[in-house]
């Protein structure tokens, strides 16, 4: 993804991750954040966003966050518009999420490397989960403790 209008929010998620899957078979996965930010008259001003993963994070996403997590996302905003049944144009505005990582500002999380699975975007090819504290409920993607071997960059 060519990420050319890049930004970080770090904020709070509203709804655990949906993960679906395209026509081809790729994992696509969306949640909501919520970013506060205080005013100098000490009010507190809310940002929502949708935010969308690709590929193995959005399994690894999937996998690991649940809503009211606090996490630290990277990624590229895209603004959306469509018309709805009522004939009102409506958008908004989403982030494209590169990379994913939990807050540990008021957290600790346990980071399991996931198996080498080929390449995914940017060449990168592997991507670590965490875990911020819930029930290990388990899930779709395969995850090994064993040694990994480290691709070259």
């Amino acid at each position: 993804m060519a990420m050319d209008n890049t930004i970080t929010v770090v904020g709070n998620v509203t709804r655990d991750p949906e993960l679906r899957f395209s026509q081809s078979g790729m994992p696509i996965a969306t949640f909501g954040v919520a970013w506060n930010r205080r005013r100098a008259d000490q009010e507190d001003e809310v940002s929502f966003f949708d935010v969308i993963c690709f590929r193995q994070l959005a399994e690894n996403v999937s996998d690991s966050i649940t809503k009211g997590a606090r996490v630290v996302i990277f990624g590229a905003l895209q603004q959306r518009s469509w018309t709805n049944q009522d004939g009102d144009r409506r958008s908004k505005v989403e982030i494209l999420a590169e990379e994913i990582a939990p807050s540990l500002r008021w957290a600790t999380a346990e980071v399991t490397r996931n198996e080498y699975r080929g390449s995914d975007s940017g060449g990168r090819g592997r991507s670590g989960g965490f875990d911020s504290g819930g029930d290990d409920s388990g899930g779709s993607g395969t995850k090994s403790n064993a040694p990994i071997d480290e691709e070259p960059f």
